[in-house]
């Protein structure tokens, strides 16, 4: 069976679509895996375990310039890498017009079906054309986390049950040279690992003060760990600088692209950061984890309980949560990775 995903952005939803592909490869023997995404995005999906085929789109930036010569170019290459396979099972993820536009370009094999959802749920965007174009509109839960979304659509498309078991299948590469920057700093300090403080969101209302995220870090010091300060625009580099400043223990890594942001923190003993895709990323490289969240939204996209004791903690507070939860959330998670290593 040939499978197209078609989920395009933005990233924190692509990740949250991976662990689907690691269901359709344990339930359907042999399934063939391809995936459309935005091209920002497309290093990701390359370290998506199981993905044969990442087709790269740019919808963002060719409607800013719809009609023009260079846009008409492009979007007929796109189309053409698009349709070269005919698919068995086309499952629109996002569900809005721009995949169901996708959605519809691809070519389906003589039996083959499109699926998408028939409903929106809670906290996520939906629009119309999305069932329009759908052979098969599968009906979800409204109320459903962004991981299960996606699992339980594709289960139910593909007519296989469900496993307990989740896995994303995203694999950092240790061995690339980038891992160095870690490497350095902690061989430098002395430290027993790096943590990472994603501090970076594209809405500043989900921001977390730059004066906790100091005291997080002293905290981090005295317990003999590294911060690591990741960025990825001036504004970002000017905050992850004025923490670093304030901190005896903290590195602030250059301007990385995906690639080497999947490296760098893969290379880390844990992430400490608010809701973000890179924060996104840490769960999904199974990094010990506390996710910082000024609005309830956690269980739409936070971290999920597992069994046992919690390696990954979201934490809420309104406006923001405190230096103390946040704290005592590390506390556990590091506790988790603790009991887990006496264990074995």
């Amino acid at each position: 069976m040939r499978v197209l995903i078609v989920k395009l952005s933005s990233l924190g939803d692509v990740v949250h679509a991976m662990p689907a592909v690691q269901d359709i490869l344990r339930a359907v023997p042999g399934a063939q895996i391809d995936w459309v995404v935005e091209r920002g995005f497309a290093p990701l999906v390359r370290r998506c375990e199981g993905v044969d085929r990442v087709i790269e789109c740019a919808l963002r930036r060719w409607r800013k310039a719809p009609l023009s010569a260079a846009t008409r170019r492009a979007f007929a290459a796109f189309k053409a890498e698009l349709q070269r396979e005919r698919y068995d099972a086309v499952l629109d993820l996002q569900g809005l017009s721009k995949s169901a536009l996708v959605a519809w370009l691809a070519r389906l094999a003589p039996q083959g079906q499109r699926y998408a959802m028939a409903n929106q749920t809670e906290g996520s965007g939906y629009e119309a054309p999305t069932r329009w174009i759908a052979d098969v509109a599968v009906t979800l839960p409204p109320h459903i986390h962004a991981l299960t979304r996606s699992r339980e659509l594709c289960a139910r498309a593909l007519t296989y049950k469900l496993s307990e078991a989740m896995a994303f299948g995203l694999q950092a590469k240790a061995e690339r040279a980038v891992l160095a920057t870690n490497a350095v700093a902690h061989e430098a300090h002395g430290k027993r690992g790096v943590v990472a403080l994603v501090h970076g969101t594209s809405r500043a209302d989900k921001l977390w003060p730059v004066a906790s995220w100091v005291t997080l870090g002293q905290r981090l010091h005295e317990q003999g760990l590294l911060v690591a300060l990741p960025h990825g625009n001036d504004e970002e580099a000017q905050r992850a600088s004025e923490i670093a400043a304030a901190l005896p223990n903290a590195v602030v890594w250059p301007r990385l692209g995906l690639d080497d942001l999947v490296d760098c923190l893969g290379g880390c003993a844990g992430a400490i950061g608010v809701d973000s895709g890179l924060s996104h990323i840490a769960v999904a490289l199974d990094l010990l984890h506390v996710q910082l969240y000024n609005f309830d939204t956690a269980w739409r996209t936070g971290p999920l309980p597992g069994v046992g004791p919690a390696r990954q903690l979201s934490v809420f507070g309104a406006p923001e949560p405190s230096v103390q939860q946040v704290w005592r959330a590390w506390e556990q998670v590091h506790a988790a990775q603790q009991g887990a290593g006496a264990a074995s």
